[in-house]
């Protein structure tokens, strides 16, 4: 099956929240098991368009694009935790009687978070969040998702699209799947990006307590990551009561990308144990 006929199977689907308007790709019915995919800084739902399908099956699966990114809204007002409260609408509209979270990156932060304030929350993904990074290493990140690039033509901007930090594992046409849905033309005709870098200028929540957080949780860390070290990831387990720890090979930051198969073998063996 090709990225772009997986991506067809997606329902593009938004909701109103404070009068912000929010926008989910969804696979699977209704009713069903809820996962909640979240995407990291500076990407959009599409990035989980070759993961999805794979959990659509017995789960209602849905890719959330935070404000200021992908499709939803770009309010011009800032509103440190934000992305926080886009999750918890979404949980409010949607109902949370047994919910998956899964996060990568900031998306993780995000589910971390949620998960130890809200304890309906059955199991929690977290896909290499930052933690413990060196104050250089996240200062370059933000000062490359802030510049706000412009490109004369769709196609160059597909070309120049990067992930950041980068997917030295990343197959090609998955970077131009994902590409292909982070740009849009801006009022003057040229292209950019779909983000608002603006938001990697304020500062996040305080830490949530991870004592809190009751349920079962997955760590998956990039052994190539920069941003989650083994050390890092083994202090993070320690935090979280039921929390085990796997290394993907091959792969750095975005799991996802660099090795989809393996992390949907991780999730898969996480939410459906054999034996």
């Amino acid at each position: 099956m090709s990225l772009d006929s997986q991506a067809e199977k997606a329902r593009s689907e938004q909701f109103e929240h404070a009068s912000l308007r929010l926008h989910t790709l969804q696979w699977g019915e209704p009713g069903r098991p809820l996962m909640v995919l979240m995407h990291g800084g500076g990407a959009n739902a599409h990035w989980w368009d070759h993961i999805a399908p794979f959990f659509s099956s017995d789960h209602h699966v849905v890719g959330l694009d935070f404000r200021g990114h992908g499709d939803s809204e770009y309010p011009e007002e800032l509103e440190i935790g934000a992305f926080n409260l886009d999750l918890e609408a979404l949980c409010e509209h949607l109902g949370t009687e047994e919910l998956t979270l899964v996060g990568h990156s900031m998306g993780a932060q995000v589910a971390m978070d949620h998960a130890s304030r809200f304890p309906q929350t059955r199991r929690v993904i977290l896909i290499d969040p930052a933690r413990g990074t060196q104050k250089r290493t996240r200062r370059v990140a933000r000062l490359a998702l802030t510049l706000a690039r412009s490109y004369a033509t769709e196609q160059e901007a597909i070309a120049r699209f990067r992930f950041v930090p980068s997917a030295e594992h990343v197959l090609e046409p998955l970077r131009r799947h994902i590409a292909g849905h982070s740009v849009r033309q801006k009022p003057d005709g040229s292209w950019g990006f779909k983000f608002d870098g603006r938001w990697f200028g304020i500062p996040s929540r305080p830490p949530p307590d991870l004592s809190q957080i009751q349920c079962p949780c997955l760590v998956v860390r990039g052994e190539e990551s920069r941003l989650l070290s083994s050390e890092s990831a083994t202090l993070l387990c320690g935090e979280i009561s039921q929390s085990r720890e796997v290394a993907v090979a091959h792969c750095g930051h975005h799991v996802l990308l660099d090795r989809p198969e393996a992390l949907i073998l991780h999730m898969r063996n996480f939410i459906s144990p054999v034996g």
